[in-house]
């Protein structure tokens, strides 16, 4: 049998107004690097889209470093066909300065206030086209009412399981290194994991989606 191909999203995106300014999160990509490290090791075909973080490669996976939505969006929407099972964790910006200067904008004539456009809903997006056998996995990160967030973006996105992420507290979120998750499942299961090490928590992710794909 061939192994699972998986396409593992992870870290923020910068969207720039000029070449050195941005807009971006502070997500620190340790979570979808810990899921493609453990895919790795279960043996599936993992390629890791990348944003701006300084993270070392897990053995075993293929590496594509982006830096803003757009750029992400180009390089999962050209793997997704060939894939498996997505799991888009990365933290994609929801919005982008409309206009970006080409050159660096002096302090004097910056603008207090910047126009701002939506970004290509990702995970919306290649989840739409799904063939049957493919697996989607989406993130939803948010500071209150979390799992009914997370079990409405999971249905309105076309995913097969989500990841319910509380941030902000002191348990989890973008730059510790521990995490508390709940996985949701269109079929109504659902499981709750740590708080614990965002490489333990990994494994947990993985070992559900194995069963779900492979039993």
């Amino acid at each position: 049998m061939k192994p699972l191909r998986c396409l593992v999203t992870a870290g923020p995106t910068r969207e720039f107004f000029d070449p050195v300014r941005f807009v971006s999160n502070p997500s620190s990509g340790r979570m979808g690097f810990a899921v493609a490290a453990a895919a790795a090791r279960t043996g599936w075909a993992v390629t890791l889209v990348a944003g701006p973080v300084s993270l070392p490669t897990p053995e075993g996976v293929t590496r594509v470093d982006v830096t803003s939505a757009a750029e992400m969006f180009r390089a999962v929407d050209e793997a997704f066909d060939g894939a498996d099972l997505l799991v888009m964790s990365a933290a994609v910006s929801d919005y982008r300065p409309k206009e970006r200067a080409d050159h660096k904008v002096k302090k004097g004539e910056l603008s207090m206030t910047i126009e701002m456009e939506p970004t290509v809903d990702i995970l919306k997006s290649v989840a739409a086209r799904k063939k049957p056998g493919q697996f989607v996995v989406g993130f939803a990160a948010e500071t209150g009412d979390v799992v009914a967030y997370a079990e409405g973006k999971m249905r309105a996105k076309n995913c097969d399981m989500m990841v319910a992420n509380r941030v902000g507290g002191p348990t989890g979120g973008f730059m510790s290194e521990e995490n508390t998750v709940t996985l949701l499942f269109r079929d109504g299961a659902r499981r709750e994991i740590g708080p614990a090490p965002k490489t333990e928590i990994a494994e947990e992710i993985v070992a559900a989606i194995r069963e779900r794909l492979q039993g």
